[in-house]
């Protein structure tokens, strides 16, 4: 191997404390957001509703987080890039999404609306932390080592949400094994166990990685009036450059389709008739496929373009979604979960490539600014859509075909995006 790729695969301890928090917080993700929440929601918190009334809340609750990080981000951003605090807002949003899981075990049976309250604001403690500490990547690693550094972020995510949502899922097949009364009582403490997850394993970064070296220049209302200055700006440049905000457009579409299938997947089955522990399993079928599938589409990218590949994931869940108002069997569920495993950490990560090689070089750092900040408004139309359809037609079955339009919409618009850099526009 050449010795400058080792250096860059080189995992120092504030490299390895950052990328550690991946594996923290996607213990809320695996668990809470994709796995229990949706099943408990239903079937404890909502179960006198209607399934299509239910399906509508945990909808808008996904809608209303992702709405409030939509308007919150640029000014996280700001404080991010400016003020030099990102360590002090990751703990507060840290702090806000661990309480607020915790305290989703004290909800009592029927009282949907104080689940959906805390699960919203747990959603944008998660989102909201994850800006700052997407920012702090620039104080542990070089730029050379970055894409390195963030990959180690997402495999450790993978394989530490995988893990305890495994160890949760044990609990709720068997609690008598583990000491508790009954799967209701290990769900609820498998919330108490994502928290404490959560919190300790933040510790590292905590502790190990260093705030940027940045001139602390802006404070307070100054560095709210910066971040919107600094969304419009960027929002004029990037419109002087049609094949990069095609792709916005496009990723915006997609992306918001591939998040509301995590979100509402554990949902649609539930409300079709399947099983809940088939319906765990598949997620952890997902889980671990998924890690190993994104790797190997990376392969596949540069192998035959990263647009080409984008086009591969994209059809898969075009026919992932078609199938799925078909299903009714638990292994038609499992194999849908395998498909959207092969594909899902694919499309991620070849939509990040393919937007770094159509960009500016020397903009850079300001263009993948704004393309996260594009990502999210993610889950904020899909799940709207799931459960507005739902409501509309009384039929779950439509509500998820309604996300076929943001995976057709989001092709269509890549279509005409072109693979090849742009010139840095006139200032």
């Amino acid at each position: 191997m050449p010795l400058n790729t080792i250096r860059r695969m080189t995992i120092s301890r504030p490299v390895f404390s950052w990328a550690f928090y991946d594996w923290a917080n996607s213990a809320y993700a695996t668990t809470v957001m994709a796995g229990f929440f949706p099943v408990f929601f239903k079937q404890y918190w909502s179960a006198n509703a209607d399934s299509t009334v239910s399906t509508f809340q945990l909808g808008m609750g996904n809608t209303i987080a992702g709405i409030v990080i939509v308007f919150l981000a640029p000014v996280l951003g700001a404080i991010a890039d400016k003020a030099g605090v990102s360590k002090r807002n990751l703990l507060m949003f840290a702090t806000l999404g661990i309480a607020m899981t915790a305290a989703l075990y004290t909800v009592k049976q029927g009282d949907w609306l104080t689940a959906i309250m805390c699960y919203c604001v747990a959603t944008i403690g998660f989102m909201g932390g994850n800006i700052f500490y997407d920012a702090l990547i620039v104080s542990v690693a070089r730029e050379e080592q970055r894409d390195w550094v963030s990959s180690l972020g997402y495999a450790l995510g993978y394989l530490g949400g995988g893990l305890l949502f495994s160890i949760n899922v044990a609990m709720t097949l068997a609690p008598g094994f583990f000491g508790i009364a009954n799967a209701a009582d290990a769900v609820r403490l498998s919330f108490v166990t994502v928290a404490a997850w959560w919190a300790l394993f933040s510790l590292p970064l905590l502790l190990y990685v260093k705030e940027p070296a940045l001139a602390r220049t802006s404070h307070g209302l100054s560095s709210v009036r910066l971040g919107f200055r600094q969304v419009f700006a960027t929002l004029s440049t990037v419109r002087q450059i049609k094949n990069v905000w095609l792709f916005l457009l496009a990723y915006w579409c997609y992306i918001d389709g591939v998040d509301t299938i995590v979100r509402m997947a554990v949902d649609y089955g539930l409300s079709i008739g399947l099983q809940q522990n088939d319906l765990i399993i598949a997620l952890l079928i997902t889980q671990f496929v998924g890690f190993p599938a994104a790797l190997a589409f990376g392969l596949l990218g540069q192998r035959l373009g990263a647009k080409r590949g984008l086009f591969i994931g994209l059809l898969a869940y075009i026919m992932v979604t078609i199938w799925a108002v078909f299903i009714d069997e638990a292994w038609e569920f499992y194999t849908l979960a395998i498909a959207i495993g092969l594909v899902q950490g694919g499309v991620q990560a070849l939509s990040r490539s393919l937007f770094a090689g159509i960009i500016p070089p020397s903009r850079a750092g300001e263009f993948f600014g704004f393309y996260n900040m594009m990502g999210k408004f993610a889950t904020v139309l899909g799940p709207a859509l799931v459960g507005g359809l739902s409501v509309a037609t009384g039929s779950h079955r439509m509500g998820i075909l309604s996300i076929l339009i943001l995976f057709v919409v989001g092709g269509a618009l890549l279509l005409r995006v072109q693979p090849r850099r742009a010139a840095d526009p006139v200032q």
